[in-house]
């Protein structure tokens, strides 16, 4: 069964429980320019009733940069709110359409958005952590590391922490320079181009230097050795510079089974991302 369809029959059964939850789902909010963009909206999960403003978590999710869309993960917004984060899911412009800059200015300006907005569903605008997996999580810490692109929406960085799960593409010019060339290469050249300059451009280990606030990385013990090579690297390089981070390798679990683990509420890595929020609260 495709990944796409298991997606699918899981929504189809397990969204009655969003209300069960006592969770409440905005859905379709635009943060571009217009508001019937499909590609330009965004999903908020946040409980009906809260005492405190909560933290907040906006989801890049991953695809190969050409894939994927932000109602897939109504769970991860469901279980995220249970446990007391408002989440926001977001969807952003795919390849061939949109490259990775277009793609990272989207994901900027959601993260704007909810900067002025989140209050309004119970969320704490300084306590926003960015997530991805995959390409997501290339976008969350391209925009985290790469100051280009808040500036290009009109803000400083808010992003509090970020948290990778299973990064791919932290550095696009080594993964392009040596990979096969095979249909998934070409199809990651949409997104980069064939221009050498562009991968080092769209590399987010090449902007490290302008990491300053906490990250905390998971990769999976059967994941791609691209992505722990660079996982390793990101997290040696962040503690050499005394920068606040963490990584788990999560035994016996792959590519595509590092996101579709928290399906299921009790999955330990809620609990590690809960954890690594409530350290990081000033």
């Amino acid at each position: 069964m495709k990944l796409s369809v298991i997606f699918m029959l899981f929504a189809f059964l397990g969204m009655p429980l969003v209300l069960l939850a006592k969770v409440k789902v905005e859905k379709n909010i635009g943060y571009g320019a217009s508001s019937n963009d499909v590609r330009r909206q965004l999903n908020i999960y946040h409980k009906t009733k809260i005492d405190t403003a909560q933290d907040v978590v906006v989801f890049i999710h991953g695809g190969s940069w050409s894939t994927g869309k932000k109602d897939i993960y109504w769970w991860l917004g469901r279980n995220f709110a249970r446990k007391g984060v408002v989440t926001v899911t977001i969807n952003y412009g795919l390849a061939p359409d949109n490259q990775y800059g277009e793609m990272a200015t989207d994901c900027a300006m959601a993260v704007k958005w909810v900067t002025n907005h989140i209050s309004d569903y119970g969320g704490n605008p300084r306590r926003i952590f960015v997530m991805g997996h995959s390409a997501g999580a290339h976008l969350a810490e391209l925009i985290n590391a790469n100051p280009q692109y808040f500036k290009s929406v009109g803000i400083a960085n808010p992003i509090k922490g970020v948290i990778l799960n299973d990064p791919f593409g932290l550095d696009m010019h080594e993964y392009l320079t040596n990979a096969e060339k095979d249909s998934g290469y070409f199809n990651f050249l949409r997104t980069f181009t064939e221009n050498v300059a562009t991968w080092t451009k769209g590399s987010p280990l090449n902007y490290v230097d302008n990491i300053r606030n906490p990250q905390l990385i998971f990769y999976g013990q059967k994941t791609y050795p691209s992505i722990k090579i660079q996982s390793e690297r990101l997290n040696k390089i962040l503690l050499e510079r005394e920068v606040p981070t963490e990584m788990y390798v999560i035994k016996n679990k792959k590519h595509v089974g590092m996101i579709t683990q928290m399906i299921f509420g009790c999955n330990v890595l809620y609990d590690y991302t809960l954890a690594f929020m409530k350290r990081n609260k000033i």
